[in-house]
């Protein structure tokens, strides 16, 4: 939408309308990932992912021959639609085909084919944003359109889901697909059992009980794991990654780069940095606590967004001139990098770990729907905010951004290398015995560093005061 193609073709609009065009395609996903388990359960993952991707194409296209801007919002609409349905349902689909013990690394190439997705879309633009015709905007969802189709006429050729198949009473279809993916079925037999899941129907499944089951995440023993995963996960957005990466453009012309190239240019390299930085967070997720990703996430994300209002709020940023719009530009950087090594991996996997079996994957659906309705939001009054005034959006994404790590301070318990049963258990403290349990935690640590003889006899005494602090904490 900043191709000057793009802005001729259409005409120009108010601010409320560009965030409208973008963010169309976020609400219709949030409704569509809601169901998107459902729907997996029903006709099975991959068909789930076909039917996605093939919608996804068919909204691209209609964004493609676009001759009014009608039609370009409801292609976006279209797209969404499918979006939803298909990128959870392949998170999905890869955990069920892995191995257990490759399970974490497969299944971290999502989120780094996904940043790389990011650096090649601005790329892409800034190849096209040259030509002198409507093809300068029309290729980008030309590409987006091809692809789709590409992953839609590739699902038949792959194998199904063996879990999927044995749940559905398919054990003989199954063995064929297990050894293509050369997998165990002891193996998976007993994860089937520890999910409580052995021979339950699930796509069979009248509508009353598949609602049950949906509406079972807000019960009593439940309820406090799936609404803190869906504030997580709301959250992520509210810190203003998806502003930066939908309006890069924008904020980098406004920080004084006024060649819309040298704007593309910049946006491409903001992508480039994500990719970069999500290889070593996702290599080494499991090396980070999720709480000190948390926390150092929210500090440092804050400390970039109010740095940045600082600056414009005390007019230093001048276009086209000054060290401040170096800085802006700098910290733009910083934080991408930031949020890549610890929100961005971090909060997806501990709303998923902190789960019970029984109602994971519909608190997983409610949380992903809380991030694209959030989503849905910010992409919608970026642009009026950053219309109305240069520092305001950046004052509210650092404030929210640091009421998330206050809340992630004295209320969520570590989960990395802890059962799901020990977690569970942390959530059903009350807050005064969940806060008195970090500071024992806290307490025994440094107690253990402390009271050890040698420097190697210290780290082997630290380690086992802290198992136990973990211990206690969980059962306080």
């Amino acid at each position: 939408m900043s191709m000057p193609g793009f802005t001729e073709y259409f005409g120009d609009f108010s601010e409320g309308v560009h965030g409208f065009i973008v963010s169309s395609i976020l609400l219709p996903a949030a409704f569509s990932s809601f169901f998107a388990g459902h729907l997996a359960d029903k006709v099975g993952r991959l068909n789930a992912v076909m039917i996605g991707a093939a919608i996804f194409a068919c909204g691209a296209g209609l964004e493609a021959g676009a001759v009014h801007l009608a039609m370009l919002i409801i292609g976006r609409a279209t797209a969404g639609v499918g979006e939803g349905f298909f990128l959870s349902t392949v998170v999905v689909y890869i955990c069920e085909i892995c191995p257990p013990q490759k399970r974490g690394p497969i299944a971290s190439l999502v989120q780094m084919l996904t940043t790389l997705g990011i650096p090649a879309g601005y790329f892409t633009c800034l190849g096209s944003v040259r030509i002198d015709s409507s093809l300068s905007w029309r290729i980008p969802f030309i590409v987006q359109a091809v692809l789709a189709t590409m992953l839609a006429c590739c699902c038949p050729f792959l194998p199904s889901s063996p879990r999927w198949l044995i749940e559905r009473g398919h054990p003989s279809q199954a063995g064929p697909a297990m050894d293509r993916l050369e997998l165990s079925l002891a193996e998976l037999r007993k994860e089937l059992e520890s999910a409580n899941a052995p021979s339950e129907d699930i796509a069979g499944a009248p509508a009353h009980v598949a609602s049950k089951r949906l509406l079972r995440v807000f019960n009593k023993n439940n309820r406090r794991q799936a609404l803190f995963a869906a504030f997580l996960m709301g959250m992520m957005q509210w810190s203003g990654i998806d502003g930066v990466l939908y309006y890069a453009p924008t904020l980098f012309a406004q920080a004084g780069l006024s060649s819309t190239q040298s704007s593309f240019l910049a946006s491409g390299i903001t992508g480039i940095v994500i990719l970069v930085s999500t290889i070593p967070a996702s290599l080494l997720s499991d090396k980070w606590g999720r709480r000190a990703s948390a926390l150092w996430g929210a500090a440092t994300l804050s400390a970039c967004m109010i740095l940045i209002g600082s600056l414009y709020a005390a007019n230093q940023v001048h276009n086209g001139q000054g060290a401040a719009r170096w800085v802006v530009i700098v910290t733009i950087y910083l934080f991408t990098i930031a949020y890549s090594v610890t929100w961005s991996i971090g909060f997806k996997l501990y709303a998923s770990e902190i789960q019970p079996a029984q109602t994971r994957a519909a608190a997983s659906s409610l949380a992903q729907s809380a991030n694209w309705v959030c989503n849905w939001i910010v992409a919608l009054i970026t642009p009026i905010l950053l219309a109305r005034s240069s520092c305001a959006a950046y004052f509210l994404f650092g404030s929210l951004t640091l009421f998330t790590g206050l809340v992630c301070l004295v209320y969520m318990p570590e989960s990395r290398g802890r059962s799901i049963d020990t977690v569970h258990r942390s959530f059903e403290q009350s807050l005064p015995e969940r806060l008195s349990a970090i500071v024992r935690s806290r307490w025994g640590e440094r107690k253990g560093g402390n009271e050890g003889g040698s420097t190697a006899c210290r780290s082997d005494s630290g380690g086992k005061m802290s198992e136990v602090s973990d211990s206690g904490s969980s059962q306080a």
